[in-house]
């Protein structure tokens, strides 16, 4: 059999930027493990020319946030004909827009926070809804731009309106759901389980606590009743069809026990482009279902295609 030649596509040029190149280097180091013929690149403006140069015969997304998984880079490969992994270009886009994939979500009876989307420059002197509430940037990854809001604070945060804010003007104002946060990986449309993520110290589950090794622990499989166990596997892969997921997509969760014997389970986001750092939830995921991080890998190249 041939050896196929791939290409890492890592780094780029969003605030994300430090865990692509974290993610691409753990997957180039797999996939020559795996025997792959593997080039990394560091994508720059000129991907398309680097690309075109280089003929690889697959292109592994390793990229994270704006132009990596919002459907653009997804573009530029269906336009170069190159099989790649992960998502393609609507469900990506879907995906990136917060509100919109929550409002897909909606229409298909996964359950979601109640939010709206604002210009973050309106939200200055009175709260935009009842605290506590979450303002998040509509299209941004890895927790960045993402300020609490707790029920005591009088006046809304003034770093949304600061002058160095860096994640764009428009903004998702959620409701604050209190409880665990669970998230659940989905590949070849079946879920590979369930893990419960427990920040370390005080705060969320932020760019530290993803990110940093010991930010924050993980329960896998998450100590749930088996009932809410499948729940969230069937939303999971509910999320992963109806935004037209195709890889891998990991979906998240926040679950409050203290509402109601079944308590109140919601929606908060799928990710198109799960990390796959050292410390990231997708390989653990795997792992905990019986494939190495090489075999994870390596079903992904195979499965890469165009028109995704």
């Amino acid at each position: 059999m041939t050896i196929k030649h791939v290409a890492v596509l890592y780094g780029g040029f969003s605030s994300e930027r430090p865990v692509s190149l974290s993610s691409g280097n753990a997957c180039a180091d797999a996939l020559e493990g795996e025997g792959y013929k593997v080039t990394r690149v560091d994508v720059g403006r000129d991907v398309a020319e680097v690309l075109k140069k280089l003929d690889p015969d697959v292109a592994f997304n390793a990229l994270h946030g704006p132009y990596g998984e919002d459907g653009t880079i997804q573009g530029i490969l269906e336009y170069l004909q190159i099989p790649y992994t992960h998502s393609g270009v609507l469900a990506s886009a879907l995906a990136m827009d917060k509100e919109l994939a929550k409002t897909v979500a909606a229409v298909a009876g996964i359950p979601v926070a109640p939010s709206r989307v604002m210009n973050r420059h309106e939200i200055t002197g009175e709260h935009p809804m009842e605290p506590p509430y979450v303002v998040k940037p509509v299209r941004e990854g890895s927790s960045f731009g993402v300020v609490i809001v707790d029920a005591k604070q009088s006046h809304p945060p003034q770093m949304i309106t600061s002058s160095e804010w860096r994640y764009g003007d428009i903004v998702m104002v959620e409701k604050y759901i209190a409880g665990r946060e669970l998230t659940c990986a989905v590949m070849e449309g079946e879920s590979l389980g369930v893990t419960e993520i427990i920040p370390i110290g005080e705060g969320f589950y932020d760019y530290d606590a993803k990110y940093v090794e010991g930010g924050s622990k993980h329960e896998c499989p998450a100590k749930l009743s088996l009932n809410i166990y499948q729940k969230i596997e069937r939303l999971a892969v509910k999320a992963h069809e109806v935004i037209g997921c195709r890889g891998v997509s990991r979906s998240d969760f926040r679950f409050d026990e203290s509402v109601s014997p079944e308590g109140e389970l919601v929606w908060l986001e799928v990710n198109t482009q799960p990390g796959m750092t050292p410390t990231s939830l997708v390989p653990e995921l795997a792992l905990h279902s019986g494939r190495s991080f090489g075999e994870l890998l390596r079903w992904m190249v195979e499965d890469a295609s165009c028109s995704r």
